[in-house]
């Protein structure tokens, strides 16, 4: 399964705020054997929301999306991806009663823009009755909050669950210099393999990481003991899981 997320809010773009959802989705998608392929961010605008929305639903099999959703007048994502799939955005009755059962005597206006949504979109009940995740095909519609973003993504995870990655590390006390012949001849073996290679400047234990990854098991290892064949003998470091 492929995945994209589209991350929603001038105060990202400005650094008013720091992006937390990106990091948790991507670790939580790798956990179930989604691949994160793409992310962007954009300003509150409704025509620019809209068109990264349209054009990541054709392009990727889920798209998330972080932020804009509330009471506010830059709260425009529900309206962005209304457009993005040509639907007029409506009244949800059950959503207004969820609502007003949530909020009682003190609702008001922009509580009740809450309860405008896409017309025919999905509410999928995720733990918090007063305000479900909304989703419109295949895009789901996240709140940019760290704390109801996670929440929402873990109840709704067993949507996503796909066959997971195997990984294995390997930490070298090389360079990167040093040992990307070995790495280039390991690809070359097995070319299927996804292989990160991260310095650590500041480690005094190892000058690299690396990462091998295959949703095949047997192919992870096989690489990892064509690699471990390769790198000269005091390389190594370590090799964890």
């Amino acid at each position: 399964m492929s995945a994209g997320l589209v991350v929603i809010g001038n105060e990202i773009l400005s650094g008013k705020v720091a992006d937390a959802n990106t990091p948790f989705l991507a670790r939580e998608l790798r956990v179930l054997g989604v691949a994160l392929e793409r992310v962007i961010v954009v300003p509150d605008e409704v025509d620019t929301v809209a068109g990264v929305v349209a054009d990541f639903a054709r392009r990727f099999e889920v798209v998330f999306t972080s932020g804009g959703v509330g009471p506010t007048h830059d709260d425009v994502t529900m309206d962005a991806v209304a457009q993005a799939f040509g639907r007029p955005m409506v009244e949800n009755a059950g959503l207004r009663r969820a609502i007003e059962g949530f909020v009682g005597s003190a609702v008001n206006e922009a509580h009740l823009k809450m309860a405008m949504v896409p017309e025919g979109c999905e509410l999928v009940i995720d733990g918090h009755p007063a305000f479900p995740t909304v989703v419109v095909e295949n895009v789901y519609v996240l709140p940019g909050i760290p704390e109801i973003f996670q929440a929402k993504l873990v109840a709704l995870r067993d949507r996503f669950r796909s066959q997971p990655y195997h990984l294995r590390q390997v930490l070298v006390r090389e360079h990167e210099t040093d040992i990307a012949e070995f790495l280039n001849a390991t690809l070359a073996a097995f070319p299927e393999l996804l292989l990160g290679s991260y310095p650590k400047l500041s480690n005094p234990e190892y000058r690299v990481r690396l990462t091998l990854e295959s949703k095949d098991e047997s192919y992870v290892e096989a690489a990892l003991a064509d690699l471990l064949r390769r790198l000269p003998q005091g390389f190594v470091v370590k090799v964890e899981n």
